[in-house]
């Protein structure tokens, strides 16, 4: 049987085309321990390796937070510029912060806007987050109310975050800050205790 020959009008395919790089997220916070151990087990869950984690330690208030974000994007953007390589910059830059009592809080979301730094808070604190893996809105309430509801629900927050006991609560815990949001928005109060804007920066990951 003679071997059949190739149509050369139509062009050899080498393997699969490339697929679009995932977007590099910068996400910057402080603390030393609640914060830091949540996303860190969050990115390993998804196995996110595009998003870089930065803990600010000692930060002290949001602008702190958002002036150390900058500084990174800008070196990020500059190691691009000078290796021709579009990749190395980030695409989002995102800010962890609580609102509690800080002072220059208001100055931190300004400066986040006027940069293109997006910004993650939570009032009173990131605590408000954890409670909302395991429940509904708990109302307007302290942090110290908010880490012992958090412990009612998961013992060993007492001690460290382990990502593994919020997992199955993500979803969750999107859906009801997010009606959170809407809620203090229609009432003109956006930002008030309690919301959190978290769920923003989790969903963004996942679309990373």
């Amino acid at each position: 049987m003679a071997a059949r020959r190739r149509d050369r009008s139509k062009p050899r395919v080498h393997g699969r085309p490339a697929r679009e790089p995932r977007r590099r997220i910068l996400l910057v916070c402080e603390g030393l321990r609640t914060e830091p151990e949540y996303f860190r087990g969050y990115i390993a869950h998804l196995r996110a390796s595009t998003v870089r984690l930065e803990i600010v330690a000692g930060a002290g208030d949001p602008k702190n937070i958002v002036d150390a974000a900058r500084l990174m994007q800008r070196s990020a953007a500059a190691e691009a510029k000078r290796h021709g390589d579009a990749y190395l910059a980030y695409n989002e830059v995102w800010c962890v912060f609580d609102r509690d009592q800080h002072v220059r809080f208001d100055e931190a979301i300004a400066l986040a806007q006027k940069h293109r730094v997006r910004v993650a808070p939570s009032n009173p604190c990131f605590e408000l987050w954890l409670c909302l893996h395991f429940r509904d809105n708990p109302g307007a309430r302290t942090p110290s109310a908010l880490a012992k509801l958090v412990r009612k629900h998961c013992s060993s927050a007492e001690k460290r975050v382990t990502f593994s006991d919020y997992a199955s609560g993500v979803d969750a815990a999107v859906e009801r800050a997010a009606a959170m949001d809407r809620t203090a928005e229609e009432a003109g109060e956006p930002g008030r205790n309690p919301t959190t804007a978290v769920h923003r920066l989790i969903e963004a990951i996942r679309q990373r």
